[in-house]
């Protein structure tokens, strides 16, 4: 449901648009890579930190069984090495291979290529208000983000 508060909806109709034009590039990468979107997100995922099968299957919405054959592709594919931790053999160590940033480097880079389009078509001026909006939303949103402060 639109919502009637003219700034909100503003927001919502620049949310669709950002979405829309950053997921289709980033399809449009995943087919011209050969990868899934799910093995995508996989590199983004492993990208941000150590995780588990488990942990990834749980990020993807997938079971442990499926996120272990996908991983085992992406070896295959040379984007990831699995490995044991030499503290717990259970646990498998996936790490991204350069290979693997690179693809990760190119599909953020197509996520956002249609925003040095759009910024092709802004003033000076606007970019400035723009920057100045911006820098506004991300500090409230960070705000919103912090855990309240204890009670004395």
């Amino acid at each position: 449901m639109p919502s009637t508060d003219p700034f909100v909806a503003a927001l919502q109709d620049w949310i669709v648009i950002f979405m829309r034009r950053s997921m289709r590039n980033v399809i449009l990468y995943s087919k011209k890579s050969g990868l899934s979107m799910s093995q995508l997100g996989a590199l983004f995922c492993i990208h941000r930190g150590p995780s588990s099968v488990s942990d990834l299957g749980d990020d993807l919405g997938i079971t442990s069984a499926a996120a272990s054959q996908m991983l085992e592709r992406l070896v295959q594919q040379e984007l990831i090495l699995r490995s044991e931790d030499p503290h717990d053999r259970r646990v498998k160590q996936i790490v991204l291979t350069d290979k693997g940033r690179r693809i990760l480097q190119e599909s953020l880079q197509a996520r956002q290529s249609w925003l040095d389009d759009l910024t092709g078509t802004l003033s000076a001026s606007e970019k400035e208000q723009i920057m100045a909006a911006l820098n506004i939303l991300i500090d409230r949103a960070n705000q919103l983000e912090q855990p309240p402060e204890p009670e004395p």
